[in-house]
């Protein structure tokens, strides 16, 4: 056995440092989320809400008739059931165009929106979520998206028409000692002549054992004419030296034909490198700037699935007299599920219409968008199951073998719950959404923490800061929230008022930039330890963007469709349920248990508590935590599946 490939030795600082050069340094575009942590609440740049153009809204209405057609097909019990999307399923979708959805038309897309592309994901993933995370991962992370964004027009015309008709693609970065801190990426791709030779192993990657492209982030080493650093390449997976080891299986998504896969000495023409050498990490968090919608889009289909399978079961479902919706313990759950699908939606949409629209730099809403989609989603499937009882712990194959409805909640919880690890965890996108949030602070005062910086550049620092701090400061203490005729326009007659939810929003991102301020001025170059802090903040102003989004949304169906005053009272129940959120989260703040937590964490590292694991017997297997990754002496077989056209 070959020895194993050794990982890049870096400091936490250095990390920090990668992460930070890979980041978009400028806002060029105004952005709501970025104002609304600021303590400026701009709704000028949400409402009234942004349409699609008449053509796009026709073209993407026509191909989600036919997905809905194809949809109805599927036999997702048989997907749960054999682990796998059948051939022809997959082929379907290849004839429907569904694997060009996003890619232009002069290349064999279909040159839909993003707005049309989230409601295809979502119709598609309530099929069966395996589906939607095939074409999510091929469009929204794989080979079309960069080479939309950085591509050059020679990759475009190469690469585009495949992946609109015939190619699956996928995204290799993970690796099993490489997770959230790609900074000790180990993958190598060594220039070779006018080639570069690849080695490394990929984990998790989200259709690499049916993929025919990927994209593969390497780490160019640095040589005369090599500026190196992590680059991103798209490599063809048939290439030979690359092999699919393992097909992973999950506790959900069992369609997911996510695998490990192995570059040894592949070689990739240096034409087929994305961008220049070391802009890989920038290229891989600009594509999810976007791709993160579809994340949000799949829980939004989630939600209506569980708002659907609430009412149904919950109006034929009898105890003590009544229905068990009508009993408040349940109808509270019911409330809870519909409120939040259509705030869900309305985030969503709006961010997603944003997108398409271009006029606003959206990173942190389609981040909020992810986060705030996959937590509150993974709570209505929780509650759904809850409101099922026994039934919903029930798989839908033993339902359908005693005679009743096959009603899959459990599948839809396991299912679920990925999606808060899935394109960044919670924690890592509580720890992103902080880092934009507080840019404004750190561009004026950041010097003033930096341990590195000279006294002069402190003393230059310390005035910039001053300067902004008085000018900023000020304003966080008044504003429309405080005046009671303010978005007077949002309490139309006959419906509920939502002109107080909206001038909450505007006290409460005053009252949040006012808490983020005391922070820093509290712990300043600690305040980036402060992660339970860091994550509440996130948490408020997901609340706070999710109230504004359902809000305008409310208003734009009451002038334009026929459910205006339902959508009224859903928004008016979503933005009650969320202030008492939001409260409780400002409260915690500053009263929390995060320094006894951590006490108590040195303890169970340092084995202080073992006495507490007594009495037990763990089931789990031998091994190490993490897998070796070098090259074995007997080559694996290689286990991509290739999909059988007809």
């Amino acid at each position: 056995m070959s020895a194993p490939t050794p990982k890049p030795s870096v400091s936490e600082r250095e990390a920090r440092q990668v992460a930070e050069a890979a980041r978009e340094q400028d806002w060029r575009k105004p952005s709501f989320a970025k104002e609304l942590f600021l303590g400026r609440f701009r709704l000028d740049l949400i409402h009234p809400h942004p349409m699609p153009p008449d053509e796009d809204a026709q073209r993407g209405e026509e191909f989600l008739a036919k997905l809905r057609d194809f949809c109805e097909t599927i036999d997702s019990a048989r997907i749960e059931r054999e682990a796998k999307i059948p051939d022809e399923v997959i082929q379907g979708l290849k004839e429907l165009g569904a694997l060009g959805m996003k890619i232009d038309t002069k290349y064999g897309g279909l040159g839909l929106t993003q707005v049309y592309y989230n409601k295809a994901l979502a119709l598609a993933g309530s099929a069966n979520p395996a589906i939607g995370a095939l074409l999510s991962a091929h469009q929204s992370i794989g080979v079309p998206q960069p080479l939309k964004i950085f591509g050059t027009q020679e990759q475009k015309d190469a690469f585009l028409p495949r992946c609109a008709r015939t190619d699956i693609t996928a995204f290799l970065l993970t690796e099993p000692d490489v997770g959230s801190d790609p900074a000790r990426l180990a993958t190598m791709a060594v220039p070779d002549g006018d080639e570069y030779v690849l080695d490394g192993v990929k984990l998790w990657t989200t259709n690499g054992v049916v993929a025919d492209l990927l994209v593969v982030m390497a780490r160019v080493p640095k040589s005369e004419g090599h500026k190196g650093g992590i680059t991103a390449f798209v490599v063809e997976a048939a290439s030979e030296g690359v092999t699919v080891e393992n097909r992973n299986a999950f506790m959900g998504l069992r369609g997911l034909e996510n695998g490990v896969t192995r570059f040894h000495q592949v070689r990739v023409p240096a034409a087929n490198r994305i961008g220049p050498e070391g802009a890989g990490l920038k290229i891989a968090l600009t594509t999810l700037n976007t791709g993160r919608l579809s994340l949000p889009a799949m829980c939004v289909g989630a939600g209506k699935w569980c708002l659907k399978i609430a009412r149904e079961w919950s109006g034929v479902r009898e105890q003590w007299g009544k229905p068990v919706a009508h009993h408040e313990a349940v109808g509270s759950k019911i409330s809870f599920i519909a409120a939040t699908t259509f705030a869900l939606e309305a985030v969503l949409d709006l961010s997603s219409q944003m997108a398409d629209e271009d006029r606003n730099d959206i990173r942190i809403e389609a981040a909020l968008a992810k986060l705030y989609g996959s937590e509150m989603a993974w709570l209505m499937a929780d509650e759904l199951v809850q409101i099922r009882g026994g039934r919903g712990f029930e798989t839908a194959e033993s339902l359908a073998a005693r005679g009743e409805r096959a009603v899959p909640a459990e599948q839809i919880l396991r299912d679920l719950r990925i999606n808060r690890i899935f394109e960044g965890s919670t924690e890592i996108m509580h720890l992103l959404i902080a880092r934009e949030a507080v840019d404004a602070h750190l561009k004026v005062a950041g010097d003033l923490i930096d341990p590195d910086k000279t006294l002069s550049d402190k003393a230059r620092a310390g005035a910039r800061a001053g300067g902004f701090y008085a000018r900023w400061l000020p304003k966080l203490v008044t504003g429309p929230g405080q005046l009671p005729r303010s978005y007077a326009e949002f309490h139309p007659a006959g419906h509920p008022d939502l002109s107080g939810h909206l001038r909450y929003v505007e006290r409460a991102a005053r009252k949040l930039a006012r808490s983020t301020f005391y922070a820093m001025s509290r712990w300043q170059g600690k305040m980036e330890t402060k992660q339970g802090f860091l994550g509440r903040v996130v948490d408020i102003g997901a609340e706070l963007f999710a109230m504004s989004a359902a809000c305008v949304r409310a208003e734009l169906l009451r002038t334009t469709e026929e459910h205006g005053r339902e959508a009224y009272q859903l928004a008016d129940v979503f933005c009650r349920q969320a202030r008492i959120r939001t409260d409780e989260l400002f409260d915690r703040l500053w009263t929390n248990t995060d320094d006894l937590d951590r006490t108590v964490v040195k303890g169970v590292l340092s084995g202080t508590y073992t006495w507490l694991e007594s009495g037990i017997v763990d089931p789990s297997g031998d091994g190490p935590w993490i897998a070796d990754t070098a090259l074995p002496k007997t080559p694996r077989p290689d286990v991509r599946r290739v999909i059988k056209e007809g």
